[in-house]
């Protein structure tokens, strides 16, 4: 691609407020700030061993998972970066018990920010791909001093969505409602660079990432249809499937977002009390956001993600998502057994 046809992320987000109508400034502001935090993370991730990034920080978070050293910086420079712009009333986290007030020395704005500052961290340590995952919210109107019930909105509020992935290059994957539309970061530059527009995933394919070990504690639905993909040719799809399992979510869906897939992390009954594993806030929707822009679909098995309404903070949930067809059989499946 020619210079003179590279679009910054900053000109990318300027066309849409000026010409097309879609953010405001305060919005445009917003994606700027966490595409700022994201380079300051990728430069962590990058620098692993060499900054002292790997290995433990001894702690945990609300889940009760041992955080890595790189959860923690993660998530601290993602409270830096916001606190202080004037675009946001409040943050949340995965990696905080409770939602993040802006501090009163510094104004507030009218969007509430949601993210898992570093996805997939059980692979720091193996460099492997990682990556970070926001969504932005709108504070309900009236709300001075948001809590935890502000945010509690069901997916189809989301008025963006993203996340970047800290692989062989950064990538940053933006929705602001009307497609999909991915940025690489040039390192020499700085800047995040428009390499895909309007990225479309296929209603079909022959790919699953799931995590196969365990098989022995799925509900029977679940079971169906992995059995009918692992029958390949000779069952009754009549043709073979290939698994792929990163266990970083990010990087599963990126691949998914590239070429077509279907990611599945379903209920199980290996603790029959939690339904799901993965957050509904911090990752299901604004993955399941991405993904329907991208024409694929997103459910838990039994209704579409985007139409929870959340009832805690940190609320877990199954998820199915990417290409359409895929996903339209594996919950059909399920609804039929009444899972």
């Amino acid at each position: 691609m020619p210079s003179t046809s590279r679009v910054s992320l900053t000109r990318f987000l300027i066309e849409q407020q000026r010409e097309k109508g879609h953010i405001n400034g305060d919005l445009r502001l917003l994606i700027e700030v966490v595409a700022r935090a994201c380079k300051r993370i990728s430069i962590a991730v990058g620098k692993g061993a060499l900054g002292n990034m790997l290995g433990s920080a001894g702690t945990e978070n609300v889940q009760g998972e041992v955080q890595k050293k790189l959860d923690v910086v993660s998530n601290e420079i993602l409270l830096e970066a916001n606190e202080w712009g004037g675009h946001l009333a409040a943050l949340a986290s995965e990696e905080m018990d409770d939602p993040h007030p802006i501090p009163h020395r510094y104004p507030k704005g009218e969007y509430l920010l949601v993210f898992d500052p570093l996805d997939g961290s059980s692979n720091i340590d193996v460099n492997i791909s990682v990556g970070t995952i926001f969504s932005v919210l709108r504070c309900p109107e009236g709300v001075k001093e948001p809590g935890e019930a502000a945010f509690l909105q069901p997916g189809t509020k989301q008025v963006a969505a993203g996340y970047a992935v800290y692989g062989s290059s950064t990538v940053l994957v933006l929705t602001l409602g009307d497609g999909v539309h991915t940025f690489t970061l040039d390192r020499e530059q700085g800047s995040f660079i428009l390499t895909g527009s309007n990225v479309t995933i296929p209603e079909d394919t022959s790919e699953f990432a799931i995590n196969m070990s365990n098989i022995r504690h799925w509900e029977a639905p679940m079971k169906r249809y992995i059995d009918e993909l692992l029958a390949g040719r000779t069952g009754p799809r009549g043709r073979d499937f290939n698994m792929r399992w990163v266990a970083s979510m990010v990087a599963d869906v990126h691949r998914i977002l590239t070429r077509g897939g279907i990611f599945i992390y379903p209920r199980d009954l290996k603790d029959p009390s939690k339904p799901g594993k993965l957050r509904l806030m911090y990752e299901a929707n604004p993955m399941a956001m991405i993904v329907e822009q991208a024409g694929g679909a997103a459910t838990t098995g039994l209704e579409r993600i985007l139409d929870i309404l959340p009832q805690q903070l940190h609320q877990r949930v199954p998820v199915f998502l990417g290409s359409k067809n895929e996903v339209e059989r594996v919950t059909a499946y399920h609804r039929e057994s009444g899972a």
